[in-house]
């Protein structure tokens, strides 16, 4: 099915192989995150375009090749799946699971980007900025990945959950030849989000993405302090390799930085 699917829509099509809800209610602006895009503007004008089952349109297999039809839209605001292999079902309705998607980020994504990490230094005091410190522009995140794309030894993965910006990673290839066999990261989740398995699951993609590009070992920098990010990337293979003291001052305190790496050959 996927290979019929408009490359546009694979992953709202990933998000309805995964839930298995009787009923699902998706927003505009969750539908977009999920696919990192806008929608065409006959979706926002016209009900027949979520009504179509037929070719030459394809992006209705998003959701029928995963057995659900379209029951209920609000232009502009919602659009109501049900799924055709429960609709007759009077059983209870299932309780809702969490739907994570994890993509690669596109330039539609800058300004929510731009907006998640604002939201995620203003959480914690274990990134490299704190809130407001970060000054970025739609426009400069939209080159940094086209940038990106050509090198293609850096990428931004995003982390959507129920439609929503979850998470995210960043992998920074190295700067030179020398270099090119490694890559830098930054992981980030919103705190509404943690303890779902967000941050694993943005190395899993990242890491197997930085195999396939040839990239070879990942590196990272974690702050003293910050115990239980350090116990994750144990769990996930990386070890020690040096400190950095006084590496940043917060709250006008000192303090210091590990650094960690993991082959992955």
């Amino acid at each position: 099915m996927a290979r019929t699917t408009e490359a546009k829509y694979l992953p709202l099509h990933d998000f309805f192989k995964k839930t298995d809800q009787k009923t699902v209610k998706l927003t505009f602006d969750q539908m977009e995150a999920i696919l990192g895009q806008p929608l065409p503007n006959a979706a926002y004008l016209s009900r027949s375009w979520w009504k179509k089952t037929k070719p030459p349109a394809q992006h209705f297999l998003a959701w029928t090749g995963n057995g659900y039809g379209v029951s209920e839209i609000e232009l502009n605001q919602y659009v109501v799946f049900q799924n055709s292999i429960h609709e007759h079902d009077t059983s209870k309705e299932r309780e809702k699971q969490d739907i994570l998607i994890v993509r690669e980020a596109e330039t539609e994504d800058a300004r929510a980007f731009i907006q998640l990490q604002e939201t995620i230094y203003s959480e914690t005091d274990f990134m490299l900025y704190g809130k407001s410190e970060q000054k970025q522009s739609v426009q400069g995140i939209r080159k940094r990945l086209e940038e990106w794309k050509e090198s293609r030894n850096s990428n931004l993965f995003l982390a959507i959950m129920n439609g929503e910006y979850a998470g995210y990673l960043v992998v920074i290839g190295g700067p030179s030849p020398r270099a090119s066999h490694r890559a830098s990261i930054v992981i980030g989740v919103k705190q509404q989000f943690s303890n779902k398995g967000i941050a694993s699951t943005l190395m899993y993609h990242g890491e197997n993405w930085a195999k396939g590009v040839g990239i070879e070992k990942l590196e990272l920098t974690v702050i003293k302090e910050n115990v239980i990010a350090q116990k994750l990337y144990n769990k996930l293979g990386f070890e020690l390799e040096g400190t950095r003291k006084n590496a940043l001052r917060i709250h006008g305190h000192y303090v210091d930085e590990f650094y960690m790496g993991k082959m992955i050959d």
